[in-house]
This record gives C-alpha cells, structure tokens and sequence, in this order.
C-alpha cells in the first residue's frame, strides 16, 4: 500500500499517544522520516491516514454486492 506524506497541518486539537513497536519498525520508520526531512509522528500519521482513507474506500466484510 502506497502512502504519500503530508505536511503537517495547521495546529489542531491533538492528544499524545504511546505506542510500544518493535526496533526494527522503529528504525524502518525514522529512515522514512530521514529520507523524507520531516518527524517520525509525521510518517506514523500520515500512514495511519493513508490506511484509514484506504479502509473507506473498500466495502466492509458482510456487505452484499
């Protein structure tokens, strides 16, 4: 699955999160960042954006076509 990353946006309400990954995710993601020039929180949102848009598009599981 392609994602594109965005810039970030203007300052919205936001709220802090933590997520437990493996290193090696870790790692994969602060390469994209560097390779990128932006954070690592910009990858992981926009990739967590890029799914969910992508989840939309398809039907849902159960659903007749």
């Amino acid at each position: 699955m392609k994602f594109e990353l965005k810039k970030p946006p203007a300052k919205e309400e936001a709220v802090y999160k933590t997520l437990y990954i493996k290193r090696s995710l870790a790692d994969q993601l602060d390469k994209i960042a560097g390779e990128n020039k932006t954070s690592f929180n910009n990858v992981v949102v926009s990739m967590i954006e890029s799914c969910l848009k992508e989840d939309e598009k398809e039907p849902s599981a159960g659903t007749a076509r």
